[in-house]
């Protein structure tokens, strides 16, 4: 009788001299894809349950079909992403039809209403990510949250007082937080750190897809249901943005991806047995550690020990600070001088060149390696439509700022990257790195909100100077951080020369 781990062993003489078919009918013998001997006994059991090695299957055509796969839900994940960005930006085109005096806000309050959100928001990313980390469906808890944050979006349309609103704003965003540190963190448990550029990019083009059709929907809204059923325009634009993210969460709980150990219907068995076999290959690669007992404790304590966490969550605090126009972006291009329907159509070109610019770069980021220059380039782009605007106010240079600031957000794509490929002791400090620097992100927001007080309109030259001076201090920040990865790559080579170790883990620059 044949062992079980000697199997490939006869059949492989066959299968070098086996030719396919004209018909283009692939033969994939489970069996002679993989090899259990070396992974099994020959009592069936196994140690820690390991993932078989896919031999001599074409695992390049498996891995396409895999990623082809992966990629459509990625889609439905940016699809997600634009309704979690869209429910969180809608005040913004709310205040240009009766908002602001409907609810009778005065002063900054409007201000206080848009920070609030990130308040929650940033309260809510660490612990959320580390509950997904425990999950095996992330799908069902991210899905849930959505179908919430949804519910209370459409209660923001009823709302009578400020400080209505105000309570709701804060609970929307506690439940937002849930979404995007857990999507980032999915997507860095299905894809290669060379293939994780593209998709991060994919799926935070969302934010700059929701800034451009969803002034394109807010304006359909705004200027057609005014007064329908003894509503204000405002109102049905809650209303709907509401239900529809509702609608979307009630397909994401099928759609959304789980983990590449969680039984998924839509992989074949060798589709489902490549996708952990990449993952393994990840982490030996990165030497990473397996988790082990109380791992989630251990990897947060890891990422919050980590100075280097603080100080690149501390970077792109500054960064999205200096990103801040794209909450009020609607307000700038309403100081050109049109009417509220024309300003939010107007709001659609620049976003779009800013999601079109995303994956030209974070692809040019991937086949290069770099990270560092590719966040400096959108950043010095976004500077000089700061300086334009401050320039000027005529309406043609004014608008033609909008199209370079928009450049901005391009960075904080690559430099999400970068967070997935140096955090990676484990993957649960993956997941509280991600969670506290995008936190730490979020509150940059909180306080930005507050460099665009209408006082300083139209021309708002204050605030255009704090965002270059802030984007340049977060440049300066990085370059530091880039440094540091620098001499650990230096010293690592040079402790491999002396003791005449094969070449490990080097980090992205």
């Amino acid at each position: 009788m044949i062992e079980p781990g000697r199997l490939h062993a006869y059949i492989d003489p066959w299968l070098q001299r086996w030719k396919p078919s004209s018909s283009g009918v692939s033969y994939r013998p489970l069996l002679a894809a993989v090899d259990y001997g070396s992974q099994y006994d020959l009592s069936g059991s196994s140690d820690d349950n390991p993932t078989p090695v896919l031999d001599y299957i074409d695992s390049s055509l498996v891995e396409k079909r895999l990623l082809r796969k992966l990629d459509l839900r990625v889609a439905f994940l940016v699809l997600v992403y634009i309704m979690n960005y869209m429910d969180r930006t809608n005040a913004a085109a709310a205040r240009l039809r009766g908002y602001e005096e409907d609810l009778g806000m005065v002063g900054t309050q409007f201000n206080t209403l848009t920070s609030i959100l990130y308040v929650g928001y940033l309260l809510t990313q660490a612990p959320s990510n580390m509950l997904l980390h425990r999950m095996k469906r992330p799908s069902l808890y991210l899905s849930s949250c959505m179908a919430i944050w949804g519910v209370l979006t459409v209660f923001m349309g009823a709302v009578q007082t400020y400080h209505a609103a105000l309570i709701l704003r804060f609970f929307i965003g506690f439940v937002e937080a849930a979404f995007f540190p857990g999507a980032v963190f999915l997507l860095s448990q299905w894809y290669k750190k060379n293939e994780l550029g593209l998709r991060t990019a994919l799926l935070a083009c969302g934010a700059s897809i929701s800034n451009a059709f969803g002034a394109l929907f807010a304006s359909g809204i705004l200027g057609c249901l005014d007064g329908t059923l003894g509503f204000t325009a405002w109102r049905w634009l809650f209303f709907l943005e509401g239900a529809l993210t509702i609608v979307v969460a009630v397909s994401a709980g099928w759609i959304l991806p789980d983990f590449p150990s969680t039984p998924s219907a839509w992989l074949l068995p060798d589709e489902q047995i490549l996708a952990k076999q990449r993952m393994e290959e990840e982490v030996a690669t990165k030497n990473e550690h397996k988790s082990k007992p109380g791992g989630d404790y251990s990897g947060l304590a890891d990422a919050l020990m980590d100075w280097r966490v603080w100080w690149v969550g501390a970077a792109l605090s500054v960064m999205v600070s200096s990103m801040s126009f794209s909450i009020y972006f609607p307000t700038l291009a309403a100081t050109m001088g049109y009417d509220a329907t024309t300003s939010l159509l107007l709001c659609a070109p620049p976003w779009i060149l800013g999601t079109s610019t995303s994956f030209v770069v974070a692809r040019h980021s991937d086949v290069t390696g770099d990270r560092f220059w590719h966040i400096v380039g959108p950043l010095l782009v976004s500077i000089s439509g700061f300086i334009l605007a401050i320039s000027t106010m005529n309406t043609t240079l004014r608008y033609i700022s909008l199209f370079l600031m928009t450049q901005g957000p391009v960075a904080y794509v690559v430099a999400l990257t970068w967070i997935m490929n140096t955090f990676s002791q484990s993957q649960s400090k993956r997941a509280a790195a991600i969670a506290l620097i995008n936190s730490m992100a979020s509150s940059g927001v909180i306080v930005s909100s507050y460099f665009w007080p209408s006082s300083w309109g139209p021309s708002y030259v204050n605030s255009y100077i704090i965002c270059i001076l802030a984007s340049i201090v977060s440049i300066a920040m990085l370059w530091v951080f880039r440094v540091h990865l620098s001499r650990c790559n230096e010293a690592a080579e040079a402790e491999e020369q002396s003791l005449g170790l094969p070449k490990g883990l080097r980090y992205l620059l």
